[in-house]
C-alpha cells in the first residue's frame, strides 16, 4: 500500500502514548510500499513533539532523521535536512523548511518579524531580513 500519513500517525509512533494506536500505526507503516510525508506533516510533528510532549531538539532531530532515512519514505528531503540544520542550531524546524521551499519557489530573501529566525538563517547562508 502507498500511504500519505497525517501528523497524529507519526506522533503516535514516536510517543506511544496511546499504545493501541501506536501498534496500528507501526504495523501499517512497516507494511507500506511508500510512506508519503508532506512537509506540513513534518512541521506539525516537530511542533507537537516539542510543545506538547517536551521532547528536546536533539531527540526530535534524531527521530526525524531516522524517519526520513527510511527507504520507503518520500518527502522533500532537502527541505527536511535544512529544517533539521536550523533545529540543530536552536531554531525552528519550520523556519528552515519555509526558507528552503521559498527559495525553491523563486523567493530571493526570507523576511520575518522574528529576529532570531532571521539571524539563524543568515548564519546558514540564506538571504534573510527582519521587517
Amino acid at each position: 500500500m502507498k500511504l500519505t500519513v497525517d501528523t497524529n500517525v507519526l506522533v503516535r509512533t514516536f510517543v506511544r502514548d496511546v499504545p493501541e494506536q501506536a501498534d496500528i500505526a507501526e504495523q501499517l507503516l512497516r507494511g507500506a510500499q511508500v510512506i508519503a510525508i508532506p512537509m506540513i506533516v513534518l512541521c506539525e510533528t516537530v511542533w507537537v513533539l516539542k510543545s506538547v510532549y517536551r521532547f528536546s531538539s536533539s531527540q526530535i532531530a534524531t527521530a526525524i532523521r531516522a524517519l526520513v532515512a527510511t527507504k520507503n519514505v518520500e518527502c522533500d528531503h532537502a527541505a527536511a535536512e535544512f529544517g533539521l540544520a536550523i533545529l540543530d542550531t536552536g531554531g525552528d524546524f519550520a523556519d528552515g523548511v519555509i526558507a528552503h521551499q521559498g527559495k525553491w519557489l523563486g523567493g530571493e530573501v526570507f523576511v520575518s518579524f522574528d529576529k532570531a529566525a532571521v539571524e539563524l538563517l543568515q548564519k546558514q547562508g540564506i538571504a534573510a531580513r527582519v521587517l
